[in-house]
């Protein structure tokens, strides 16, 4: 057992391909009851990547890894809150939303309430209850200050339906972010396995071993002088903080990232208090989520949304664009 009741298992191999998740799970943590296991898995509290396994009798495939995470037993029900949530499209099966940055997406220890499911509760008359209590309607996360699309099951064939099409990376994603410098290729691929950092657990990592398969497609949009560029990202793959972890191994880190670069700053003697200042000390790091493309789970008709960049991320544009 890891700290905050969070189980990692291994990464399934060919002996295992094949099996049921509850199954495998309760294999990799025999202290866990199977009954207790398959209660978390319909609860929503076992993730592969960022996609949240419901179903306890999906099998398992040779590559995937899952996160069980063991809610506290004194764990609160979201309440419903009047919450800002713009609303790009609702029907009765999905909700597409854009989330703001600095929202977390589902109750968490540390953020009990004010999360975009406690607004969603509010605005919405259902949700899936494959994601449990803590997660309803919650097919796929981007972390806390990230803004940017998201699209929520209102039922549970939805749920599923959409859940598919991430695990099969079917799912059209395209974000952009801000980084330090500028990649020798303004337009290519970044491939490098993605798992735990082995000497930082808060973060994840390019790994030679134990990670998973993962794909960025870049191009560089624009280019701030050499010192900064706007990079678009389209995700083959979607591992968790994979942008992140992709673009910091090119030496390219974002803007604002406290985590994956906290010392980094733009020095350069020809550039004005003003511009340094404004992005050295970005609030957040400088990365939106503004495109989603999915296949709709009832009238299988191709959906697409997109947003436009967010006013905090486009003054730091046109703050770069005075160097």
């Amino acid at each position: 057992m890891s700290d905050n009741n969070v189980y990692n298992t291994p990464i399934v191999n060919k002996d295992f391909r094949g099996l049921r998740l509850d199954k495998f799970l309760a294999m990799c943590f025999p202290e866990i009851s199977r009954s207790q296991i398959q209660k978390n898995i319909i609860e929503g509290n076992v993730i592969c990547d960022e996609i949240i396994m419901g179903n306890n009798s999906y099998k398992v495939k040779e590559g995937e890894s899952f996160i069980l995470n063991m809610p506290e037993a004194t764990d609160p029900i979201p309440v419903p809150q009047d919450i800002y949530l713009p609303i790009l499209y609702q029907d009765e099966d999905i909700v597409v939303v854009n989330k703001p940055a600095g929202m977390v997406v589902h109750p968490a220890p540390g953020a009990r309430d004010n999360t975009m499911v406690n607004a969603l509760l509010f605005h919405c008359n259902n949700l899936s209850g494959i994601g449990g209590v803590k997660r309803p309607g919650i097919v796929h996360r981007i972390d806390k200050e990230t803004s940017g699309i998201l699209v929520v099951a209102k039922n549970d064939s939805a749920h599923k339906f959409l859940s598919e099409q991430f695990a099969e990376h079917s799912i059209e994603r395209t974000y952009y972010a801000v980084c330090f410098g500028v990649p020798n290729s303004m337009k290519g691929s970044i491939e490098g396995d993605i798992g735990r950092s082995p000497y930082d657990r808060k973060k994840m990592a390019i790994v030679a071993k134990g990670g998973k398969k993962a794909v960025t497609h870049y191009q560089v949009m624009e280019n701030f002088a050499n010192v900064a560029s706007l990079i678009k990202c389209n995700l083959e793959t979607g591992r968790t903080h994979q942008i992140r972890v992709h673009l910091s191994s090119l030496g390219h880190n974002l803007l604002g990232d406290k985590l994956y670069v906290k010392s980094k700053k733009i020095t350069a003697k020809n550039i004005s208090d003003e511009i340094k200042n404004f992005a050295n000390n970005f609030s957040r790091q400088a990365l939106h989520a503004k495109s989603l493309g999915f296949v709709h789970p009832k009238t299988k008709e191709k959906m697409f949304f997109e947003v436009d960049i967010p006013e905090d991320i486009q003054q730091l544009i046109n703050i770069l664009r005075k160097i």
